[in-house]
């Protein structure tokens, strides 16, 4: 039995702990949420306690374990260093350094189960996958509640507690099955996955009690807009009405969009190399990527107001250690505003379109970030496409911000300056209005540990269900003629909607399923077809409706060759992943179908 409701959030560039006690029966009021302040490594052989944990990992050199510099209070030879720690030596040392882990997890250019992190590292190092990578992560977390919280009394252990993990909710399915993967590799097994933008939504529902109700009214849209270290989502809260008292459904969820903090990092540190060659002083590669994981923390500090002038920069000289010297540069307020929000969130009209560019017919392989890195083009696409006939886009009435780049006063002045442009463009008298988050780092996880209590009846609940509609292909059954491969068309088997510990079975036509021979089906997805529903079969749709998501890939047990009639099921799981079935019309068999994460090897436009 557990005792605590945890809310996990793994983030791209930070993770957060925060739980609260389990109710007890006949309680009139649920317990306060709490943060959980982890101990890490914040520099050689120091040990603190820190709100987040910087979600870096570093692979230590041998003569860091041998001095002791990264022991920690419950493993004094760890393989690998997670924290504050981690982030400061890897941008010493760069190519021993994991970054943006979550990131890799719905990348599928590469096979994210393969051992290839750090990317690009040297081969003598033992390199991690990005579920390895993400479960180290999710580890120390573990360790570390259980060296704090569970010393004396084992049922009080991480993994025996109540766990909601948060994700974005752009992830897919495969990236949702890999998080899970994580979990249960750090020993988590029990792991309930949430949307981030419904956390950050749960948390201010909770920070503001009954008076959430006055902040919104019956007919409006509320746009979280979530900005993390490596992706952005976008999400429309609906506010219904149910019996009299008002009610949230999420009702559109954004493409997964590989722009964020990251991006941002990447902009300056590139800002500051102009600088440096104008006065002649080159960056290798090596000192780049050192430079773009160093400048992060200059720019927090300018964001968050706490810079008093030009932040000074410092880049590592060549080689290793500091035999090379360092060279020196500098970032003002207002060269970060220039760029950041010219270059992210410039303003723009609501009929504007993230920019195609041609393609290089050669790409270095990588993550897959996007081609536009504005964000206000982004987000005018997203409600574009929630658009109502008749209507240029579903402009939002109140926006709840989400992501650490929301400290800055500047930067959501200006993402509320585009929305009012495309309030303008539609017609509205009034401007949109900032719903106050209650904190823009810890918010997701303190909304996850929410999440649990609405679960058990102890808060509000949003109507949620999948974010997608996914599909599955399925071949014409036409004569073969020459040079034409049968035409392929797509049967919904979860429609969107379609809410956790629910099963579905396609039951409207009959299909065959080959056994005892290798055979793929290519599962497909769409935040945008909202009217199909399970059985029924697309013939034809348009560009970008439908994402190629993954393929799977097997030999299902039987007779070499024979076509047995089957029903699809699917399932959405308790803990937020999806479960494929073929089962047999005339026979008592069922067949699992299990994703193979290395899919398409495309990726875009």
């Amino acid at each position: 039995m557990s005792s605590y409701i945890v809310g996990i959030d793994l983030g791209t560039t930070n993770s957060v702990v925060a739980y609260t006690e389990k109710p007890v029966d006949g309680a009139e009021s649920p317990s306060s949420i709490n943060l959980f302040r982890i101990p890490q490594l914040v520099d050689a052989g120091v040990v603190e306690k820190r709100d987040m944990l910087p979600s870096f990992v570093f692979l230590p050199e041998a003569h860091d374990v041998g001095r002791g510099a990264t022991a920690l209070p419950w493993d004094e030879s760890p393989a690998c260093v997670v924290g504050e720690f981690a982030r400061k030596r890897g941008s010493e040392l760069p190519q021993r350094l994991i970054a943006s882990a979550k990131s890799w997890l719905c990348n599928t250019m590469v096979d994210r189960n393969a051992k290839n992190l750090p990317w690009k590292g040297p081969q003598e190092i033992s390199k991690m996958s990005a579920v390895e990578a993400s479960a180290a992560i999710l580890k120390h977390m573990r360790d570390a509640w259980n060296h704090e919280m569970a010393s004396e009394d084992a049922t009080l252990r991480l993994e025996n507690q109540e766990i909601y993990l948060t994700v974005p909710a752009s992830f897919d399915a495969v990236a949702r099955e890999l998080t899970v993967q994580a979990a249960e590799l750090a020993g988590l097994s029990h792991a309930t996955l949430l949307e981030e933008p419904q956390a950050a939504l749960y948390a201010w529902i909770e920070s503001m009690g009954d008076e959430w109700r006055k902040n919104v009214k019956k007919g409006e849209t509320l746009l979280v807009c979530d900005i993390g270290g490596g992706t952005t989502d976008f999400s429309l809260i609906g506010i219904s009405e149910e019996e009299g008292e008002l009610a949230l459904e999420r009702i559109a969820v954004g493409d997964h969009l590989l722009v964020g903090g990251d991006n941002m990092d990447l902009a300056l540190a590139w800002f500051v190399k102009s600088k440096m060659d104008a006065k002649g002083q080159k960056l290798d590669d090596w000192q780049m990527r050192g430079l773009s994981h160093s400048i992060r923390s200059v720019k927090e500090k300018i964001l968050s107001g706490k810079a008093e002038g030009p932040e000074p920069v410092t880049i590592l000289g060549r080689g290793s250690g500091l035999i090379g010297g360092t060279l020196k540069s500098e970032l003002a307020a207002s060269e970060v505003d220039q760029i950041l929000l010219e270059g992210f969130l410039p303003l723009c009209s609501v009929e504007d379109r993230p920019v195609r560019k041609r393609r290089s017919g050669l790409r270095e392989a990588g993550l897959v970030y996007e081609q536009d890195p504005s964000i206000a083009r982004h987000m005018a696409w997203f409600l574009a496409r929630q658009a109502q006939e008749g209507h240029l886009a579903k402009i939002p009435d109140a926006i709840l911000f989400n992501g650490g780049i929301m400290k800055s006063d500047t930067v959501r002045e200006r993402i509320l300056s585009v929305v009012d442009l495309f309030r303008e463009e539609a017609g509205a008298e009034s401007s949109v209005r900032e719903v106050a988050a209650c904190d823009f780092d810890l918010s997701v996880a303190r909304g996850a540990a929410y999440f649990g209590l609405a679960r058990q009846g102890k808060g509000i609940r949003i109507r949620g269900g999948l974010s997608r509609s996914y599909y599955v292909s399925v071949e014409s059954s036409m004569p073969a003629i020459p040079g034409m491969p049968a035409p392929m068309k797509a049967l919904c088997v979860a429609p969107m909607g379609m809410e956790e510990g629910t099963e579905k079975r396609v039951e409207s036509e009959d299909f065959y399923l080959y056994v005892g021979e290798p055979v793929g089906f290519d599962i497909m997805a769409s935040s945008t077809r909202r009217e199909d529903s399970s059985g029924d079969v697309i013939d034809s749709w348009a560009d970008g409706e439908l994402e190629d998501l993954t393929s799977i890939e097997t030999t299902l047990e039987g007779s070499g060759g024979e076509a047995i009639p089957v029903q699809f099921e699917i399932k959405v799981t308790e803990i937020g992943t999806l479960e494929f079935w073929c089962v047999a019309r005339e026979k008592d068999e069922r067949w699992k179908l299990e994703f193979n994460v290395r899919e398409r090897d495309d990726a875009g436009y």
